[in-house]
């Protein structure tokens, strides 16, 4: 019945700092961007692999809950060849990035990093 994940979509409090972070820094190509006059509200299409992430904003989004283990969706997850790589990347864009850490049940290397509304990001390396 479900074949796979189609999008991702994640609620922006400032779209021209979150497209910048999203197709400038983390290079994720725009399949299509459309301003919602009627809501005040972009939607922007952004590519990665065969998944969607949509970018949507509005006018006076409620904040994150900054705890992690409330319920919900918890963090977006990118597979990476190389971590270090990306790490070194992503430090150069100026963009912290927690230590690398060991997956005890995979044995392989991932972190976090945030997006602009400190939406938790991790780095999972494919290795």
């Amino acid at each position: 019945m479900f074949t796979q994940l189609h999008h991702i979509a994640i609620i922006c409090s400032n779209y021209e700092r979150s497209k910048h972070f999203y197709t400038r820094v983390l290079q994720l190509p725009i399949i299509h961007e459309h301003y919602r006059a009627d809501k005040r509200s972009y939607k922007l299409d952004l590519q990665i692999g065969d998944l969607q992430l949509e970018l949507f904003s509005f006018e006076h989004p409620p904040k994150r809950q900054s705890y992690p283990e409330a319920c919900g969706l918890r963090h977006l997850a990118f597979a990476v060849d190389c971590i270090e790589e990306t790490i070194a990347y992503l430090q150069a864009h100026h963009i912290e990035v927690e230590p690398i850490r060991i997956d005890p049940i995979t044995g392989k290397k991932f972190t976090f990093f945030q997006d602009p509304d400190q939406l938790p990001i991790e780095l999972y390396e494919r290795g």
